[in-house]
């Protein structure tokens, strides 16, 4: 079961809600890609990349999160609504 819901806009672009009631299941994790995650929507919600301090997410910046990199969310107030870009192997060198 997934911490949120997603919707597919092309083959690489998607947006996901995650819901803070969920909060038990942000857990840190990898990626098999690159990612460019762009904030939607969210309230006091952060960001923590391994051995990081945890950062807020603003509103319409971009995060880029690199493949294989341990990170997880931490919820805030409200939904958290971000659209996620995975790029193309071999795209940051």
């Amino acid at each position: 079961m997934n911490p949120y819901t997603q919707k597919n806009i092309s083959k690489n672009v998607f947006t996901r809600v995650f819901n803070p009631e969920d909060n038990e299941m942000f857990i840190w994790h990898r990626d098999k890609k690159d990612r460019i995650v762009k904030i939607i929507s969210c309230n006091d919600w952060k960001l923590q990349i391994d051995n990081e301090l945890p950062i807020i997410l603003k509103e319409g910046f971009n995060y880029l999160i690199q493949k294989e990199v341990w990170h997880r969310i931490i919820s805030g107030k409200g939904l958290l609504v971000i659209e996620i870009t995975e790029l193309e192997t071999g795209v940051l060198k």
